[in-house]
């Protein structure tokens, strides 16, 4: 039997003014699996990625664009950005969100 987690994901990652901070909890071959705490005004610029990568947003609001496309998000929704399409996000408030990334 592998690791076992249980825990609260919230409490995983801890906020930082001014800085975004991750913890990656799962890397295999396969996908990862990795938490986000966005300090309010933070995020990533624009990149793309070759995977599909489901986003949940645990805590505080963002704005994802796909592809130019806006999509707010709060705590407790998520959404699937599309591998290759460019993408780039920003905190609204401080938020903290699971990425999950599955190779093919």
């Amino acid at each position: 039997m592998g690791d076992i987690l249980k825990t609260s994901l919230l409490d995983l990652v801890a906020y930082q003014e001014g800085a975004v901070v991750s913890k990656t909890l799962i890397d295999k071959k396969t996908g990862t699996v990795t938490l986000f705490a966005f300090g309010e005004g933070q995020g990533l610029s624009e990149h793309t990625a070759p995977f599909d990568a489901l986003v949940q947003v645990l805590d505080g609001e963002v704005e994802i664009r796909i592809a130019g496309q806006r999509f707010p998000l709060k705590a407790g929704e998520g959404i699937v950005m599309p591998a290759n399409e460019p993408h780039e996000l920003k905190a609204i408030s401080r938020f903290k969100m699971m990425l999950t990334m599955i190779r093919p």
